[in-house]
């Protein structure tokens, strides 16, 4: 034997001995691999049990086996599923067999996280995943009363606006009435129109000045209702009743911001500045000469310029409060566990990530396994059968070649016994 030769067999021999080692291994791995798969296959059906029990609004029994039967199903099925892969996946050796098997697996592997991930993690974030929802609405609900509530507050300034407005006309009138505007003292044709636009304002201001009381009412009842809908979302217990209680304060709140909608009084104000310049009851000129009557119808022109401007500020005061962005619409939607999981998905990765994991974990046996397989196919390779026996197949094969032999070899044939009897002479 040339030295060369002893090499590749030393080599051989090592691959014989690496690859016999790792059989060993695989063997009693093989005792446990069933009972972990099972295992695993049985947390995942209880789960999903949880998760079916969520979406079924009835409690009775018919509830109970169709959960039950359902979540039996994924357990066997996942248990053959992993089953099926374990034993086939690594034993194949082509590669289109190999491919074949991935893509089969990847299917397989879709299906149960339709048909399972997604129920178990329902039932590991369900009421985790409600409670986000009800606090998300909660905020919702908050950014329309704070906008509703900013828009009547809003209106409500446009009282200042008013009485200013209202302020310059009863200065203008004080000085009609001792003769500093149109030179005719007293309260002529010029004193009663400004008078008479003086008292409109003072009524539009009065008016605004009643609606005050009711806005502050209403944010304030609106905050104490956001503080019980936020108690609700945190209350310890079941999800279920608190998402009722929810849902009424919720309705109650939708109510409120309705009605901090209608209390604004910009609408109002910019009709009222409208009508400001446009109804003008002209009084009849009363003064004793055409030169005073002339000073009159000129001073009253001049009143209704400064009335038109005065009407052009307020109103656009008062458009820029109704321009501004009401407040959004918010309607409550009671939602399951299992679709508050799937909404809120992002919020909840780590059950996400523990409710696949338990579906998809032997998916990393049957890589081991492959590798392992692909390891023990390299130790043996270029070696014939009659170099990998071990000690113990060589006896077996040697007390089966020893029955061969015992059963080949010729059984002899004996004498016959010469008849006994006394001896006789011839």
């Amino acid at each position: 034997m040339t030295k060369r030769e002893a090499q590749i067999t030393r080599a051989e021999a090592q691959g014989v001995r690496y690859a016999a080692e790792l059989e060993g291994h695989v063997r009693w791995l093989d005792g446990i691999t069933g009972a972990a798969l099972g295992v695993l296959a049985t947390a995942s059906g209880i789960y999903t049990y949880l998760g079916v029990s969520s979406l079924l609004d009835d409690n009775g029994a018919l509830s109970f086996f169709a959960a039950a039967s359902y979540s039996i199903a994924v357990s066997v099925g996942i248990f053959v599923f992993w089953s099926y892969l374990m034993r086939l996946l690594p034993s194949v050796r082509t590669m289109a067999s190999r491919i074949g098997l991935l893509v089969s697996m990847g299917i397989g592997s879709l299906a149960i996280i339709a048909m399972s991930s997604w129920l178990n993690a329902a039932a590991l974030a369900g009421s985790a995943a409600v409670e986000q929802h009800l606090a998300k609405t909660v905020q919702e609900y908050q950014a329309s009363l704070e906008q509703a509530n900013l828009i009547a507050v809003s209106a409500q300034g446009l009282e200042r606006d008013v009485a200013r407005v209202r302020q310059s006309f009863e200065d203008l009138g004080a000085q009609e009435a001792s003769g500093d505007l149109s030179g005719l003292a007293g309260r002529g044709a010029v004193f009663r129109v400004l008078s008479q636009k003086s008292d409109e304002l003072r009524g539009l201001e009065a008016q605004i000045a009643t609606q005050q009381p009711l806005v502050d009412a209403a944010f304030a009842e609106g905050n104490a209702t956001l503080s019980r809908m936020r108690a609700l979302t945190v209350e310890p217990g079941p999800v279920e009743p608190r998402s009722v209680q929810f849902s009424e304060e919720a309705v109650r709140l939708a109510g409120l911001i309705a009605q901090l909608r209608q209390l604004s009084v910009a609408p109002l104000v910019s009709r009222a500045a409208q009508d400001l310049a446009a109804a003008v009851v002209l009084p009849e000129l009363d003064g004793r000469s055409d030169a005073a009557r002339g000073d009159q119808q000129s001073t009253i022109t001049s009143v209704l310029e400064v009335l038109g401007q005065r009407a052009t500020t307020l109103r656009s005061a008062a458009d820029a409060v109704v321009a501004m962005p009401p407040p959004s619409d918010t309607t409550y939607t009671p939602i399951s566990t299992a679709d508050a999981v799937i909404r809120y998905a992002g919020n909840f990765a780590p059950s996400w990530a523990g409710a696949i994991a338990i579906d998809l974990l032997p998916a990393v046996l049957v890589f081991i396994l492959m590798v392992t397989q692909a390891a023990i196919r390299s130790g043996r390779e270029g070696v014939g059968i009659e170099q990998t026996l071990t000690l113990s197949e060589l006896r077996a094969a040697m007390v089966v070649l020893h029955e061969m032999d015992e059963v080949r070899r010729p059984v002899p044939v004996e004498s016959a016994d010469p008849p006994s009897g006394p001896d006789t002479k011839l």
